[in-house]
C-alpha cells in the first residue's frame, strides 16, 4: 500500500483544490502556502525525487509550471512567481513524491531572495568546478 499522500490526492482519496489536471499531471493549492495561490505541480503516478523521474515527464512539469505561473501572476495581480523543486531531506523536501512549487510574488512581499554564503576561497571555484566536470564527464560524455 502506498501511503503518499500525493499519490492519495492524485486518486481522490485526500481532497485537494486542484487548478489544473491532464493525464499526466495534477495542478493544486498548497494547503500551507508561502503566498495565496501557492500551486503545487506533481506527475500522475509515482516518483520519489527528481533523481528517478523520467526526463521527459521533468519537462512535462517545467512546461505546465510556465502556463500556471502565467495565468497566477495575470489572476492574483502578482507582479512575478519563484518555481522551486526540493530534492531531497536535506534540501527541504517533505513529501517523497516529486513535485515543483510555484510561488506568486509582489516586489512588497517581504520575502527574501537567498543569500550566498559570501564567495569562493582562492582556488576553490576553479577546484570545485572541475570536481562537478569531471563526475558530468562519467554520465554526460561530449
Amino acid at each position: 500500500m502506498n501511503d503518499c499522500i500525493f499519490c492519495k490526492i492524485e486518486k481522490n482519496e485526500i481532497p485537494s483544490e486542484r487548478v489544473y489536471e491532464d493525464d499526466g499531471y495534477i495542478a493544486f493549492l498548497d494547503i500551507n502556502p508561502i503566498s495565496f495561490g501557492h500551486t503545487l505541480v506533481i506527475p500522475r503516478g509515482h516518483h520519489s525525487n527528481i533523481d528517478e523521474t523520467p526526463d521527459g515527464v521533468l519537462a512535462g512539469m517545467i512546461a505546465l509550471a510556465k502556463k500556471i505561473g502565467l495565468a497566477v501572476v495575470a489572476s492574483l495581480g502578482a507582479d512575478a512567481y519563484n518555481i522551486h523543486i526540493n530534492n531531497g531531506r536535506a534540501s527541504g523536501q517533505l513529501v517523497d513524491h516529486v513535485h515543483l512549487h510555484i510561488i506568486p510574488r509582489t516586489l512588497d512581499d517581504g520575502l527574501k531572495a537567498w543569500r550566498g554564503r559570501g564567495s569562493y576561497p582562492e582556488g576553490e571555484m576553479s577546484a570545485t568546478a572541475g570536481k562537478i566536470k569531471t563526475e558530468l564527464d562519467k554520465n554526460l560524455p561530449r
